[in-house]
């Protein structure tokens, strides 16, 4: 069967000496009073607050420092004295999207650029997801980087050999050397462990039940979840069978069975993370038109158009999503490769699949946090990073209106759209 690929789919000893040198300076006088910072809240919008419960109408949350310290309906919360005020009347506000698949590119410049990216596009958190050499994904982790998604990583994957592919993976053939790769991986304190059981149609040899399931064993003894790579129903099933914790793909050879739903049922708390083919449809890219160039968002829009074959391939995968998402599978998000934009396409059709607009965001909020283990991000609740979207229609009427992006917030702070568009414009870079 021909494959679509996502995109055909584009982070106190010299402090104690300081104070005591301080206070012996000014003289033993007692410190001046430092003021608390300053509240803001933010009033009259429709508020999603990401765990599938109804949005509240006429919503008020306060955010101080980084936080949400309260949520509410307007009038009803107690707001500090001297708070700011934001009048979001007519918005609505939602969670800043997870991703828990990407692939980034390699170098500092390039990733940290390509998280300002994800962020101008209302992601708060993304995930590099089984290519990553080095220290430098673990470096950026540990950041706080300006106007940028924070980054979580799963290290390098692991694979058998795969010749003329990637060799950045762990190429494993025994159980031991699986074992031993994940010993690495846990020394590194990865987010999350990948692996790829497929056989990119028929040209290699592909994880055995007695590979994964020592990768799977070796995993959960260091307490880390592990999340697979698969195309076919039947190496689902052994995953299920060996313990996987998620899937970085849906089924895509064909239509499931009971069977696999069964096993799914059996085990309430896997994810699945859909990430669907191209829907081969054509469909209006001018969204992109503030920050893509006009000479690649007309290449782009021409390479939109209706493909038969392609549509096929995307039917199987939406049945087999609308299936288990009516079985109750916990569903997450993500949307491989490294196109900025990619997110509001991935959730426009998880909605052409069968989900509703609800179900999606808290597939790409809340269920993406429950999968790596975040507590801080996923939901707009008092105690949570302050990362949410403005937007100025709502997606809960017409998933699109994700699109319809007026500001981001990200750890409490804005991010400077416009800035990142004046840059991005004047180096005609996506």
């Amino acid at each position: 069967m021909h494959r679509v690929n996502a995109q055909s789919r584009h982070v106190m000893f010299l402090a104690g000496l300081f104070s005591i040198a301080l206070f012996l300076a000014t003289g033993c006088s007692t410190p001046e009073t430092v003021e608390a910072p300053q509240a803001t809240v933010f009033e009259g919008a429709r508020l999603i607050v990401g765990d599938g419960s109804e949005p509240i109408e006429d919503a008020a949350f306060i955010v101080e420092n980084d936080r949400f310290a309260a949520v509410g309906q307007k009038g009803q919360l107690n707001v500090p004295a001297g708070a700011a005020r934001v009048d979001l009347t007519g918005k609505t506000v939602m969670p800043a999207i997870i991703d828990t698949h990407k692939h980034l590119r390699g170098t500092r410049e390039e990733r940290v650029d390509q998280l300002q990216h994800l962020a101008y596009y209302g992601v708060g958190v993304a995930t590099s997801l089984g290519h990553d050499t080095g220290d430098l994904a673990f470096q950026v982790r540990e950041e706080t980087i300006p106007n940028a998604a924070r980054l979580r990583t799963a290290g390098r994957g692991i694979t058998m050999p795969e010749p003329g592919r990637s060799d950045v993976p762990y190429w494993i053939k025994s159980e031991d050397e699986g074992r031993t790769a994940v010993r690495e991986q846990a020394a590194k304190r990865v987010d999350l462990v990948k692996i790829w059981v497929d056989d990119r149609n028929g040209q290699y040899q592909k994880l055995s039940p007695a590979l994964y399931g020592a990768i799977i064993d070796e995993a959960h003894k260091h307490n880390l979840r592990v999340t697979a790579h698969i195309f076919a129903l039947a190496d689902a099933k052994g995953l299920l069978r060996a313990g996987i914790d998620a899937f970085a793909h849906g089924i895509r050879d064909r239509d499931i069975d009971e069977e696999v739903v069964g096993l799914f049922r059996d085990r309430p708390n896997v994810f699945l993370v859909p990430n669907l083919a191209n829907r081969g449809v054509a469909v209006d890219m001018s969204w992109l038109s503030e920050t893509v160039p006009a000479e690649e968002l007309q290449k782009l829009q021409a390479e939109s158009t209706d493909r038969p074959p392609v549509q096929q391939t995307f039917g199987i995968q939406a049945r087999n999503l609308a299936k288990l998402n009516a079985a109750g599978v916990r569903i997450a998000f993500g949307t491989d490769g490294n196109v900025p934009w990619q997110a509001h396409v991935e959730l426009a059709d998880m909605v052409a699949a069968g989900m509703t607009p609800a179900q999606v965001i808290v597939a790409a909020t809340r269920n993406s946090a429950d999968l790596l283990q975040l507590t801080d991000v996923g939901t707009v609740q008092a105690g949570k990073s302050a990362d949410f979207i403005v937007l100025d229609a709502n997606p809960l009427d017409d998933i699109t209106n994700t699109r319809r992006i007026a500001r981001v917030y990200l750890r409490g702070m804005e991010i400077d759209r416009a800035a990142l568009r004046a840059g991005w414009t004047a180096n005609k870079s996506p």
